[in-house]
């Protein structure tokens, strides 16, 4: 299985670097190929210009700037999140990333009414995404888990009906002791090895 992992955290010692490490860890000890992208460290321009915007639903022309990562995407056969929760959503650059890349008619067909949207990244089996979040997780509950549903349900609404989904969080990263964290990490790698 080919994996595209897109990692999103500015800080390279943060303790997201040790999921993301923990993630590809697990997935090459399952004999899967790995493609990272780094969306920090590519220097990503998450901001959708006024002409990109114009562009956005026009099939050919919405792909112009983002062509590579649109392609790798295409390519894949997971698409694994590692990115730390904030503000009980993505990162900034995650969801820049998101807004420019999965464009119509590319990733998925615009809706007629009362139909959903057309499913054109049939390609994506497994769709997982792993994170950290200050609050506990009763408060992620309350307040609906708005970054969980964007990644996996927003996301799942345009990629093979029947692909697995994977969501792991540490609640309380804050707080969190180091035999937490470490305990988290070893949950992470020991559970993409069985993916």
């Amino acid at each position: 299985m080919r994996a595209l992992v897109v990692y999103c955290h500015p800080v390279a010692e943060s303790f997201t670097a040790g999921v993301r490490d923990a993630v590809i860890r697990g997935l090459m000890a399952a004999g899967h190929e790995v493609d990272l992208l780094d969306l920090y460290g590519e220097g990503v321009d998450p901001v959708m210009g006024r002409e990109e915007r114009l562009a956005y639903h026009e099939p050919g022309l919405n792909t112009v700037r983002i062509a590579g990562h649109l392609e790798r995407v295409k390519q894949a056969d997971a698409l694994i999140f590692v990115a730390p929760t904030w503000w009980y959503g993505p990162p900034a650059m995650l969801k820049g990333w998101l807004e420019r890349v999965l464009v119509p008619h590319e990733t998925f067909g615009m809706p007629k009414p009362f139909r959903s949207l057309e499913r054109r990244l049939t390609n994506i089996r497994v769709l997982a995404a792993v994170s950290s979040l200050g609050s506990p997780w009763y408060w992620w509950l309350w307040i609906g888990q708005p970054g969980r549903r964007i990644l996996l349900d927003g996301i799942g609404g345009i990629i093979h009906p029947r692909a697995r989904k994977l969501w792991l969080a540490l609640h309380s990263m804050d707080s969190a002791s180091a035999e937490r964290r470490a305990a988290f990490l070893a949950k992470v790698e020991a559970r993409f090895a069985r993916l």
